[in-house]
């Protein structure tokens, strides 16, 4: 979908901003290459795997009080210092590890964050494989939710981020609050909050 003759700052509506390559997008994209990438590529995309989902929870986790391009520009540090997220190597670490990644500016230095990061993949360890991407995607709402037309109808919480977070915290994982696994929600397409006009919705009904 695109918009012939639109400038670059013009757009479709409050919602929606028109880019330079002629491509409507959510309007919180903004004008940031990094981001762009991520709107076009990845937000929104159903994403599987225990691996994959433990690295984008643990990310929302140190997202909390954050925006969320500041952990984009972080991620490939994040990747490097916790070893690609492998629950096995992230479950290893000990206080030694703790005290490294507090010194290391390339990424969010919480302490609190770090360590719920090392025992949610030794809790993630004691789960049959798969059973993380099955017990995240239970949660997922059923077809027919209606697409938002603006930011304003986009919830931060809903029953189903609450109920998910509820189930994890029962588990023992931390930094899973029902806001912080509705963006997860979001971001590995169990909600699709692309609004209305936006080129990505004809990709992802397609």
């Amino acid at each position: 979908m695109r918009v012939r003759g639109a400038s670059y700052a013009e757009r479709v509506s409050a919602d929606v901003r028109v880019g330079a390559d002629g491509r409507p997008r959510c309007g919180w994209v903004g004008e940031d290459a990094e981001y762009i990438r991520y709107h076009d590529e990845e937000w929104g995309v159903p994403l599987h795997g225990d691996r994959a989902l433990f690295e984008k929870m643990s990310l929302e986790g140190f997202q909390a009080g954050l925006s969320w391009i500041t952990i984009l520009r972080k991620r490939p540090r994040f990747r490097e210092v916790f070893e690609g997220f492998e629950p096995e190597a992230v479950a290893a670490f000990g206080e030694d590890d703790v005290e490294r990644l507090m010194t290391d500016a390339g990424i969010i230095r919480n302490r609190a964050k770090i360590h719920a990061t090392i025992s949610n993949a030794r809790l993630l360890l004691g789960m049959a494989p798969g059973d993380l991407d099955a017990l995240l995607w239970s949660f997922a709402p059923g077809p027919g939710r209606q697409r938002p037309d603006s930011f304003a109808e986009v919830p931060a919480v809903t029953a189903e981020s609450q109920a998910m977070s509820t189930a994890l915290r029962k588990r023992g994982f931390r930094f899973v609050g029902p806001t912080t696994m509705y963006a997860l929600m979001q971001s590995t397409g169990m909600v699709d909050d692309h609004v209305s006009g936006c080129w990505r919705t004809a990709m992802l009904t397609a």
